[in-house]
């Protein structure tokens, strides 16, 4: 299910002994599985809190409580303690939080909906914007709109253009060209005005 290597283990004692509270253990669970915006979620837990039907797994001085409908999300997961000269850094590595990319013979629709929502949906949040796709033709040309602080946003074609026409061309080379169907007049709170 979960590994949790010594270096982690030794970390989660530490905080845990920090606490001064007798019969805490920590939690983790999958927040949105098998969705492109899925996270894990690890908190303090006494054992008291901790839900009935959550997997106890006991460690050398504490237990981890897994969310039993998270389980199947978290097979092959690692939570690793990287060490630094400025510290350190907790890492969680859950591969299989987000579900399964469509399969190669899966309709071209469906496949260039998981890039988007999987890999550029994402990098267009830390701008508070999104992407949709709208369509793709029969030519084989994506149809996008862009919502959030893309729409509007004078960097917009620059980024349809240098990010994710790139990505989309790179992982679909059957497709012939990537269009943009927003209006950018109607954009109401632009990441960078014109």
């Amino acid at each position: 299910m979960i590994d949790i290597k010594q270096g982690a283990q030794e970390y989660f004692l530490k905080l845990l002994q920090q606490q001064e509270a007798d019969g805490l253990g920590l939690r983790i669970q999958v927040l949105q599985p098998g969705t492109p915006s899925a996270d894990c979620d690890l908190q303090f837990c006494p054992e008291e809190m901790a839900h009935d039907d959550d997997v106890a797994v006991p460690f050398e001085g504490f237990t981890l409580f897994v969310a039993k409908a998270s389980i199947p999300w978290l097979d092959a997961a690692l939570i690793d303690f990287e060490t630094s000269d400025a510290g350190g850094q907790l890492t969680i590595k859950a591969p299989n939080i987000k579900g399964a990319a469509p399969a190669q013979d899966a309709a071209l629709e469906e496949r260039v909906e998981w890039v988007i929502q999987s890999e550029i949906n994402p990098r267009l949040a830390s701008h508070g914007g999104m992407v949709s796709l709208e369509a793709i033709t029969e030519d084989k040309d994506v149809v996008l709109r862009f919502g959030g602080g893309c729409q509007g946003c004078g960097m917009a074609d620059v980024t349809l253009k240098e990010g994710i026409e790139k990505t989309l061309l790179q992982a679909f080379p059957e497709l012939r060209s990537i269009l943009d169907a927003t209006d950018h007049e109607q954009g109401a709170n632009p990441y960078y005005d014109k």
